[in-house]
């Protein structure tokens, strides 16, 4: 869609393609997470926002412009937030306490390898077919998902039928009131991972939307070259989401989540670095290594986040503490790229960058002093689980 309204519209609109998006994360995901958690349903919530994210794709076969592609694609963000939530919870749970890293780990190598393969595929669908093709076949491979979620074995247990009203039970989740029903955001620490993802993501994403221009007008790399790095990163994370997740079943969580928030601000760095040398070739080399760094701090990043949520949730919230992560790195993501792009603006790209990777340091340091771990041998002898 950015490459689409691109050719139409200013660069202002297609920064809102990637803005509406984590709109979408940010204000909706704990929103299904707490239908899941509440109804009990989490199968049928994966089904449920799966068939209407679908439906969402399916006008962009025949609207046009700016303003009507853009409001079906924040559909399609509000729709989709339900997904990684709850696929996230379930996974959690089949992977149970001691190998909850494994089966975490397991499905974000999946996403990963999806991910490696739509941003392979996207840049010939988009020279060879018509948008109207594009948006069909994507709506194709949406509706395929959600006949696949029908067959996913959903362990939830069964909630009290004898309590309030479902209306009643989402507003106590959602909208507790000052001073009650807190407490568990802050078991372990809870309520600053979400602060450290959102300072990591206001980092990543900023960096991010800047990243296309930057590797071809700074580094004077070719379109194919800057395409063939950033497709490292989501490649990386195919191998780092499965191993980091079982090395964090057996050494615990903080470890991956402090090192994932240090090696993205040192993604950061290595990236800015590489317009230190001359030689075009080497910093391709250099901006691959970041590549590399930021993959690997993805993947344990994420293993050690959604696992040490599963670990100190309450059966009952963990869908809706999950998708609460999803606000705080949506937050990030609304946050950064305007403020790293007034800042590449006026100090320049390599400073920028320099002065975001503080951001992410700061994050690990939060988790360091604040973040007690949740499993392994350095975990308390009591346990969220």
């Amino acid at each position: 869609m950015a490459v689409y309204i691109g050719r139409i519209g200013s660069p202002f609109a297609v920064s809102l393609v990637l803005a509406v998006f984590f709109f979408g994360q940010m204000v909706f995901a704990p929103v299904w997470g707490a239908i899941a958690d509440v109804t009990g349903r989490r199968r049928g919530v994966l089904v449920a926002s799966s068939t209407l994210a679908t439906l969402s794709i399916l006008p962009l076969a025949v609207v046009d412009g700016i303003v009507a592609p853009l409001a079906f694609r924040t559909l399609f963000a509000i729709f989709v937030a339900g997904f990684l939530p709850v696929m996230f919870t379930i996974m959690n749970e089949h992977g149970g306490a001691t190998d909850r890293g494994a089966a975490v780990g397991l499905f974000g190598s999946a996403a990963a390898a999806g991910s490696v393969f739509g941003r392979g595929a996207s840049g010939p669908m988009i020279d060879w077919l018509t948008p109207s093709s594009v948006y069909l076949f994507l709506a194709g491979l949406g509706g395929l998902v959600a006949i696949l979620c029908l067959f996913i074995a959903d362990p939830t247990p069964t909630p009290d039928a004898d309590g309030p009203a479902f209306g009643d039970r989402l507003r106590q989740r959602l909208l507790p009131g000052v001073g009650e029903g807190t407490a568990h955001l802050r078991v372990n620490g809870l309520h600053w991972l979400y602060v450290a993802s959102f300072l990591r993501n206001a980092t990543v994403i900023g960096i991010a939307s800047l990243l296309p221009v930057y590797f071809v007008s700074e580094l004077g790399l070719a379109a194919v070259t800057m395409g063939v790095i950033l497709g490292i990163n989501p490649a990386t994370q195919v191998i780092g989401m499965y191993s980091f997740g079982k090395l964090s079943d057996g050494t615990g969580r903080k470890g991956l989540i402090t090192g994932g928030l240090a090696g993205s601000g040192l993604s950061a760095l290595v990236v800015a670095g590489a317009s230190i040398f001359p030689a075009l070739r080497v910093r391709a080399v250099v901006a691959s290594l970041g590549m590399i760094v930021l993959g690997l701090a993805f993947s344990g990043l994420q293993t050690g986040s959604v696992t040490f949520i599963g670990d100190v949730a309450p059966t009952d919230r963990e869908s809706e503490l999950i998708g609460l992560r999803s606000t705080a790195r949506g937050l990030g993501g609304v946050v950064g790229p305007p403020l790293l792009g007034v800042g590449a603006t006026v100090i320049g790209y390599e400073a920028t960058f320099v002065a975001a990777s503080l951001l992410a340091f700061a994050a690990a340091a939060l988790v360091v002093r604040n973040l007690v771990e949740s499993h392994g041998p350095s975990a308390p002898a009591a346990s969220g689980d």
